[in-house]
Parts: structure tokens; sequence; C-alpha cells
């Protein structure tokens, strides 16, 4: 995984752990049902996570846009079905995700090519 992807996940990751120290359960649950909200069910995890990332470019999150990119990747998530849903974003949150979608466009290259020299 590219330095910058690594860095993202490991922040995160080690952010979350933290978070849940918190002695708050409101906090807790909110985490938990965020993470069971990808889980496959009717819907399959790659959809969720498609659905996640439209959702995360029309209200402009960088770090949720990250997130649901990398998930939808190892979900097997295609570049044009990635590309369908910032589209469907672009169309529902306007001009103000162009930026958004710019740097979407990046960490997919950046994540693509990381998927390309783990399989070297």
């Amino acid at each position: 995984m590219a330095d910058s992807l690594r860095t993202f996940e490991t922040d995160r990751e080690r952010m979350n752990a933290r978070v849940l120290e918190v002695e708050n359960l409101g906090i807790k649950r909110f985490l938990a049902l965020d993470s069971r909200a990808y889980e496959a069910g009717a819907l399959d995890a790659r959809t969720k996570e498609l659905l996640g990332l439209a959702t995360s470019m029309a209200l402009r999150c960088d770090d949720c846009i990250t997130h649901h990119l990398i998930r939808a990747a190892e979900e097997g998530a295609s570049d044009a079905e990635i590309l369908e849903a910032v589209n469907v974003a672009l169309i529902v949150g306007g001009s103000i995700v162009i930026p958004h979608l710019r740097r979407a466009v990046a960490r997919l290259e950046e994540i693509r090519e990381t998927e390309a020299g783990e399989r070297v």
C-alpha cells in the first residue's frame, strides 16, 4: 500500500481505537451501527461501499471518500463502477463536489498503483 494510503489507514484505525476508549455509549453505538451498515445484506458490500462513496462525495468528506474508495476497491468495484458512483454524487451535490472529485480520482489512481505493485 502506498505510504499516504497506509498512513491514512493507520491513523484511522489508531484514532477509532482511541475514540472507542472514551466512555460514551452513544458514540460506541453509532460507530458499531456505522460498521454494520456496510456488511452484506439485501445489498452486497460492494454496492454499499459505492453508496457510501457517493454520499461522502455529496457531503464533501475527504476522509470518508478515501475510506470508501479503499473499501470499494477491496470489494472488487471496477473503476467504471466507482466513477458512476462519483457521477451520481456530482449530480446530487453539484459543482461544489468537483474538488472532491479531483482528489477522489487521484486517490483511486494511488489505490490502483498500489494494487498493481502488490501483484508484481
